[in-house]
């Protein structure tokens, strides 16, 4: 379980699933107000980032840097879409429309929230579910609240009431707007493979090869070849061989490594423009009498009446 003291080390940070995929980035921390346990957590996840799913983060577990959670990417990443209200409130059906989609039990939730005792954390409260702030306290008020009814060791449902945007004094208002975080997700974009096959080419090559010609040779008879001219029978038949020798080319192939090939990615960064919408809210000041002096930076924004 997530305490309330790691709400800030969650925010922000990688949520992955049971097989150890990244699904996203956490947003938001939804806590219960009446325990100040953390209850729900928001998922950033798709291309950019641009859809935000509820996970429960009762199960949770901040492991390193990133938080574990007991559930597979494709189940968070099609968890029911959830509307927030402006002040950070979980609608109680929406909640139990979550509980039932990861199959945790509604009624036995708000069973065990009435026991007797100090587990029964809902007695004489309105437990609600809101957003919690980026330094881990406990923001907005929410609305899944529980109500004790007598001693029956059940729960009415009740919807708590959202914070007022007036709440900050009777004579004041706050103004609040949107703001567009773009973050990235890793995905494959395809497969390069290295496959090795074999073909035949015809090479040439040309070697010197030598071979043997007869050549006749005559030569008169002199007093230094006279004994060897005269050692045989004046008049004979003979004959005399000469054997012939030529060379011819032999192919031979041999096997030898030529080149080494591999496959490195490389990492190119590029700047890519993300269009989105934001809303932001807007103040007009609503006079009747000329004695009001607008102190804004938009004096256009004042309007009579």
């Amino acid at each position: 379980m997530i305490a309330h003291e790691q709400i800030a080390t969650v925010l922000d940070h990688p949520v992955y699933d049971t097989e150890g995929r990244k699904i996203g980035d956490a947003k938001h921390v939804f806590v219960d107000d009446a325990t100040g346990h953390p209850a729900w957590v928001t998922v950033k996840t798709g291309l950019f980032g641009t859809s935000e799913s509820f996970v429960p983060i009762k199960d949770a577990s901040m492991v390193d840097d990133h938080l574990e959670v007991p559930y597979p990417k494709d189940r968070v990443k099609d968890a029911p879409h959830v509307d927030v209200d402006g002040g950070g409130h979980l609608d109680a059906s929406e909640e139990q429309r979550l509980y039932e989609y990861y199959g945790i039990a509604w009624d036995e939730a708000w069973q065990r929230a009435n026991q007797p005792g100090e587990a029964g954390w809902a007695h004489g409260t309105a437990g609600t579910a809101g957003t919690a702030g980026a330094a881990g306290t406990a923001g907005m008020t929410g609305t899944a609240g529980m109500r004790g009814r007598g001693g029956d060791g059940l729960g009415d449902r009740d919807a708590g009431t959202a914070r007022s945007d007036a709440s900050v004094g009777d004579d004041a208002m706050t103004r609040s707007e949107e703001q567009m975080h773009v973050g990235t997700e890793r995905v494959e974009t395809g497969h390069v493979r290295l496959r090795k096959y074999v073909v035949t080419e015809e090479v040439q090559q040309t070697v010197p090869v030598r071979h043997e010609e007869v050549r006749v040779e005559r030569e008169p008879i002199t007093e230094a070849n006279r004994g060897q001219a005269l050692s045989g029978p004046e008049i004979s038949e003979a004959e005399h061989e000469v054997t012939l020798h030529e060379e011819r080319p032999v192919v031979e192939t041999r096997t030898v490594p030529v080149e080494r090939v591999g496959l490195r990615t490389d990492e190119v960064t590029e700047e890519e423009t993300v269009t989105g919408q934001v809303r932001k809210e807007r103040i007009d000041v609503e006079v009747d009498t000329d004695d009001v002096t607008d102190m804004s930076e938009d004096p256009d924004r004042r309007r009579g009446h």
